[in-house]
This record gives structure tokens, sequence and C-alpha cells, in this order.
């Protein structure tokens, strides 16, 4: 693996890549290289700097202060006046620090759940972006035999128009039909390519030109396209409010609002500062020790707007994670109706539609050879398999990214989606 990795990234500062990518391949590239999920890193990193920094003790101050001087005796020592030197330390009360602590826990908490939730993004992202590239693969290897299909019909069109049996109006027909057909060829290239850059964005640095010259990293992608992966289960659709990750980061944030809260309600306590020093009087022989205590009094300010405004915070998180459950729910349900469409189009394709289509597509064409169909019937034939190979690739492109979906929301990739 590590190999694979290795070569891909040298694949990506050369011009012509010759390597074959497979979806663990771009995956691991992905978390790798991706600056969405260096961010969401760096941010749980930082969060432990703030949990650290939340239990440290308020530092204790130093205080020194002279009163007076007499200017007769400015050279002695008894001149100097009063000298004191005090040591305060603050004491924090109402249990501050350890809310302080626990909301600090809270919001590192969430920034795990929020840097899982963008691996998880990341993954259904890649996951989606490599099987659109496996399904612009096919496309335009089904473009290709489709032209090599309209350059026989437009063989056989010829032969028939040189010994007089048809009019050179078919054969007009199946020049303008392969055109199109070489037209479509041309456009399954295009979205190839376009498929290939927006797969290798998820870990290519853009080009240092700007230019968008930057090469795709890769020369083709592997994998099994024909396989789509079960529905989930009934036990995994009742439960996927409890198991699923994409809700967790709203879940925790929830329980950082509530830790907030109660810290500014801990804050509400004034604090007392405890001081002790020592005062030297003018006369040096005589010295006295300074023990003092100071407590604000709450008259005015008893952080009653911050303890408001941490109240509906917390409301306020509640509410968002009812509305993202709602949200998850109704995407999930459509995914998950998705992917049965899809699996459920592309065994009626697969077992009827497909066969039936190129059987007559054959058909057709022999019996406009041997005479026995008009060229009108050729191009039908030929068409309605076209139409048939597209409905086939639109099933296994809407099904992949409907598993992609419901992986990003239930947080477990489908074996299939592991190669």
């Amino acid at each position: 693996m590590a190999t694979l990795v290795a070569s891909m990234h040298a694949a990506a500062q050369t011009p012509e890549p010759q390597t074959a990518l497979t979806l663990r391949a771009a995956l691991a590239l992905a978390m790798q290289a991706h600056p969405g999920l260096a961010a969401a890193r760096y941010e749980t990193e930082a969060q432990d700097g703030l949990v650290m920094q939340a239990s440290a003790r308020p530092n204790p101050t130093l205080s020194f202060e002279r009163v007076g001087r007499s200017s007769s005796n400015a050279g002695s020592a008894e001149g100097d006046g009063e000298k004191t030197w005090q040591l305060s330390q603050p004491l924090e009360l109402g249990g501050k620090r350890a809310a302080r602590v626990a909301a600090a826990e809270r919001g590192r908490d969430v920034a795990g759940a929020a840097l899982e939730a963008q691996r998880l993004e990341l993954h259904a992202d890649v996951v989606t972006a490599f099987y659109e590239v496996l399904v612009a693969q096919e496309r335009l290897r089904l473009a290709q035999d489709g032209s090599e299909l309209a350059q026989r019909a437009t063989q056989a069109a010829s032969k028939r128009v040189i010994a007089g049996k048809v009019s050179p109006v078919d054969e007009t027909k199946a020049r303008l039909a392969e055109a199109n057909v070489r037209l479509e060829q041309s456009s399954a290239a295009s979205a190839l390519a376009s498929a290939r850059h927006r797969l290798a964005a998820h870990w290519l640095q853009p080009a240092a030109a700007g230019d968008g010259t930057a090469t795709a990293g890769f020369e083709r992608a592997e994998g099994d396209i024909g396989v789509l992966p079960e529905p989930p289960s009934a036990a995994a659709m009742a439960s996927w409010r409890a198991q699923s990750p994409a809700l967790m980061t709203a879940r925790l944030e929830v329980e950082r609002r509530k830790a907030v809260s109660k810290l500014e309600l801990a804050n509400r306590a004034p604090d007392l500062t405890v001081s002790l020093g020592s005062k030297r009087m003018a006369d040096p022989s005589r010295s006295q020790t300074v023990v003092g205590l100071s407590l604000p009094l709450p008259l005015f300010d008893r952080n009653q707007g911050n303890v408001l405004a941490a109240q509906r915070q917390a409301d306020k998180a509640g509410a968002e994670l009812a509305a993202a459950a709602m949200r998850l729910e109704s995407e999930l349900a459509q995914s998950v109706q998705e992917l049965r469409a899809a699996r459920l189009a592309l065994d009626m394709l697969r077992n009827d539609i497909l066969p039936a289509a190129q059987q007559a597509s054959e058909a057709a064409r022999k019996g406009f050879e041997y005479g026995k169909h008009n060229f009108i019937d050729v191009l039908d034939a030929q068409r309605t398999l076209l139409q048939a190979r597209a409905q086939y690739l639109s099933a296994l492109s809407d099904g992949h990214r409907a598993a992609a979906a419901i992986e990003r929301i239930l947080g477990h990739t489908a074996p299939n989606n592991e190669h």
C-alpha cells in the first residue's frame, strides 16, 4: 500500500502518469493530502491547548508600595518612607475551574466529532468521484463500441447502394448516424477527463501557474463498477440516530453548550483574593505584617446576561440537533430508495433490456444486409441499444452515489467500497 501511495505521489508530479488507481489508493491519498481534513486535525490539536489552558489556576500578584519621602533626610535610610510588599492570590469560588475545564473538554469532543464527520464527508466524495470515473470510462468504451457498430452499418449501407438495392439516401443517413456517434464518443472522452480531474482534486494541489495544466495523477481507475452494495438492514435503519457519526457533532455541541451554561452560572460567584505582605515603616526598626481579603460585591453585575445567552444558545443547539436529525433522516430515506431503484433497474437492464436491444440491433443490421429490413429499422435498433446502455450507466452512477450518501450518514462502508 505504501508503495502504491508513493508511486501515486510521484505520478502526480510527472506529465504522463502510468499508474492504475484503485479506490483504496484514492482514499489513502485524499486522507493524507486533503487540506480540509488537515484543517480539522489542527482544530482538534488547538482544542487540546484550550483544555490545558482551562485547567490553569490564576497567577498570584506581587505588589510593592512606597509612601512618603523626607526631603531633609534624603540621604538617610529614615527618609525612604513606608514600604509595603504584598503577595495576593485569587481563589476561584463556585466551581469555576471545574466548569471551565468541562466546557473546554466538550469543545474538544466537538472538534473530534467534526474531524470524523469531515473524514466521512471526504470518504463519500472520493467514492462518488471514483465511481464517476469508472462510469465515464465505461461510457467511453461503449461509445467506442457504438462507433464501430455505426461504421459497420455505414459499410453495409454503402455495399447495398453500390449493388443498387437501396437509395443513396440510406448511405447518407448511415454516415450522419456515424458522425453523431463519433460526436458522442468525443463528448465521452471529454467527460472522462473532467471526471479524472475532479477525483484527483481531492489530493492534488493546483498547478503553480494557475492555468489548470496539472495532470490528474493517474492513467485509469480500476474497480468493479457493476456491483452495487445491499441497502442497509432494517436494524441499521431503526437505530441510525444512535450510531450515526453525522449527528455526533450536533449532539456533542448540545453538551458543550450546556457545559458553557454551567460555566456562566459558576461565574456569578465572586472570587476571593487573599493577600499577605510586610510593611516597613519610616523607622527601619519598625515593621508590620499585612493580611488582607478582597471580595467583589455582586450588586450590579451578576453575570445575568451571559447566563441568559448561554441558556438560549443551549436551546438553539438542541433545536439544531433536531433539525439535523430530520434532514439526515430524509436524506437517508431518499438515498435508500435511490439505491433500491438503481439495483432494480440494473437487474432489468442486464437480464432483459440490454440482451434484447443487442439482439435486435444485430438482427436489424443482418436483415438489412440481406434485404429483409429497411435502413430505418437499423437506425431505430441502434438508437435503442445506445439508449439502453446509457440507462445502464446512469443507473450505476445513481446507485453508487446513493450508496456513498448512505455510508456518510450511517458511518460505515459497504464491503465492495473497500477494494
